[in-house]
This record gives structure tokens, sequence and C-alpha cells, in this order.
């Protein structure tokens, strides 16, 4: 498949995932979590959905863990949405970059404050 389909399939699931996720009734799934980014194979087998938290990484690898029981799910939802022959498998996978901003707006504060 083609890089440009590839990128614009990442683009619609990322998309489509965190309107899923707003729309979900768990409470660790739909508050502060966010979709940062989707790698989409090229032969559409897998997708990894990497997701972070506003509250953390362990709040991340707790809705991961929900996540992984409500695949069947969001796959639906997926196939309901988006017009692809075959709806990959989604693996998702706890992102700490929000942690790591974090960090660093720490350290850019301290240096500011001397």
């Amino acid at each position: 498949m083609p890089a440009h389909r590839v990128d614009r399939l990442n683009k619609d699931f990322k998309r489509e995932i965190s309107s899923i996720f707003s729309q979900m009734k768990d409470e660790r799934v739909n508050h502060f979590l966010s979709v940062m980014r989707v790698e989409v194979t090229s032969d559409l087998s897998y997708a990894k959905v990497y997701v972070a938290s506003l509250n953390g990484h362990e709040q991340a690898a707790e809705a991961c863990e929900v996540l992984k029981k409500a695949q069947g799910h969001v796959k639906t939802e997926l196939s309901k949405r988006l017009r692809i022959r075959k709806i990959p498998e989604l693996q998702f996978i706890p992102d700490d970059s929000v942690d790591y901003f974090n960090r660093i707006n720490t350290i850019i504060e301290g240096f500011s404050h001397e």
C-alpha cells in the first residue's frame, strides 16, 4: 500500500478511535485520555494505538488494559465509520509523552526562575 494511503489511514483511525473513546461509558477510558498517534501496517493486519492520559502513565496503562478487553467494541465501531475492507487487530500502548512534556516543562521553568 502506498505510503500516502497509510498516512491517511493513520489519521482516520486516530480521529475515529478518539471519537469512540469519548462515547464509551467506562470513565477509565473517556476521561483525560488521548490518542497520541496510530501506526497501521501497510497490509492492515495490525494497528498500534498510542494512548496517553493527563493523569500520568499509570492511568494510561490502566486504560490500555480496559481497552484490550473492549477491542471488539472498538473494532465494530470502526467498521461502521470507516469504509475499508479489513479492520486491523488493535494494540493499545500507553504513551508517556505527556509525562515527558511535564518533566521538560519543569526543567525549563527551573532555569527561567534562576
